[in-house]
């Protein structure tokens, strides 16, 4: 009893203290991060540090991202109930379980197949049934299910993924981290007509590349 309590604590001290201070007031997005438990999607060694305003390996190198950066994209792409949604990167699933909770459904692929794996069986014991895994390098797009209401990228890039921009639907938006190490921001770019795109910066951040993301031509005298 007192163990739940206390995750229970953590929980609330989390979005009090990391997530509400880094601008994320959407109630529908607080509410999840109760609802969603982010504890069960931490490898167990990690569990304790499931709260933490930290990354957290989640194995082959990889890493999921901190609570308030996850919880603050989540609300700059405001997945609406019927949006069609593509994830690139599964990683730990966590961020997919949010995404499905407010979508219509989610599209994730993820690189590391171990992933896919790992993240079905936990949608399956929650029954969440509005998303489909698949393995797969999605750096460079995936047309599969396209066109999208909203793209989100899991891991940086260089430059705007042109590829994917091209994949969304009027209306839609794609959340991603752009720049390079230490400097990278994070964009919503809207897709505002057909092949006509804007982009807003929303906020400085850094977080690991994206596996095989297009890199720009390196000028060479």
């Amino acid at each position: 009893m007192y163990a739940r309590m206390d995750i229970e604590q953590a929980r609330f001290n989390m979005v009090e203290q990391q997530i509400r201070p880094w601008e994320v007031l959407d109630q529908q997005v607080l509410d999840l991060l109760f609802r969603v438990r982010r504890e069960e999607f931490v490898l167990p060694q990690y569990r304790a540090l499931a709260f933490a305003d930290m990354e957290i390996p989640i194995g082959h190198g990889e890493k999921m991202l901190a609570p308030k950066l996850e919880a603050r994209m989540l609300q700059e792409l405001a997945p609406a109930s019927g949006d069609r949604i593509l994830e690139v990167g599964t990683g730990s699933g966590y961020m997919t379980a949010l995404l499905a909770s407010m979508g219509g459904h989610v599209y994730s692929v993820d690189i590391v197949p171990e992933f896919t794996q790992a993240a079905g069986a936990k949608f399956a014991a929650h029954g969440i049934t509005n998303i489909t895994l698949e393995a797969g390098d999605a750096a460079r797009g995936w047309d599969r299910h396209a066109p999208y209401d909203a793209i989100v990228l899991t891991g940086s890039v260089p430059l705007p993924p042109d590829s994917m921009q091209k994949s969304l639907k009027p209306g839609g938006r794609l959340l991603a981290v752009v720049g390079e190490p230490p400097v990278m921001e994070a964009r919503l770019i809207t897709c505002v007509a057909a092949g006509a795109c804007n982009s807003v910066v929303l906020f400085e951040t850094c977080i690991a590349p994206l596996r095989n993301a297009p890199q720009p031509g390196r000028f060479v005298f």
